[in-house]
């Protein structure tokens, strides 16, 4: 079944909240980290993490909303979010956003690409396309330094396996 234009914007919308609490956790988390190494990616991630929630809410627009339109997530990920956002140390961090959220982040990027139509909804797909690349390539950066630094592996405390049981990004009839 194809989804329709308010089912698309409402999960492009939900997206782009997401991105934007993303960019707000490692952003609170930045001067509280003592690792240079770190703070340099959470810069980058921030900067990354700003550019997803822009041309998220851009879409929104082209979907007939107003422009930046956001949907908050579901409670049950953003309690989720909140946890991580909660996380003191740096290896506490990076596992827990690295390893925890932004896998299953892709994967529900991944699974909406498969959802949608590719010709009607081609422009959330490019967009799309970007952000699961990006959120590969932080996820590869946040484990490459972690063996750098010789954190210690601290699990993602069961955040990758709460993540998946969540259902849905958000309340409705869209499931991404």
């Amino acid at each position: 079944m194809i989804m329709t234009v308010p089912e698309r914007v409402r999960a492009v919308a939900t997206f782009r909240y997401i991105e934007v609490r993303l960019m707000e956790i490692v952003a609170g988390w930045t001067p509280t980290t003592p690792e240079m190494e770190a703070k340099v990616m959470f810069g980058r991630h921030i900067w990354d993490f700003a550019q997803h929630a822009d041309a998220l809410g851009k879409r929104t627009y082209e979907l007939r909303q107003p422009e930046h339109y956001t949907v908050p997530a579901d409670p049950s990920y953003v309690k989720l979010l909140t946890r991580v956002a909660s996380e003191t140390s740096t290896s506490g961090r990076l596992s827990s956003l690295y390893e925890g959220i932004l896998p299953g982040l892709a994967r529900r990027y991944r699974d909406y690409i498969a959802a949608t139509d590719a010709i009607l909804d081609e422009p959330t797909v490019v967009i799309m396309e970007r952000i699961v690349a990006d959120l590969d390539r932080q996820t590869a950066q946040a484990r490459q330094l972690i063996r750098e630094l010789r954190l210690p592996g601290e699990p993602p405390r069961d955040l990758s396996i709460e993540e998946q049981n969540v259902s849905h990004l958000h309340s409705g009839e869209v499931h991404v």
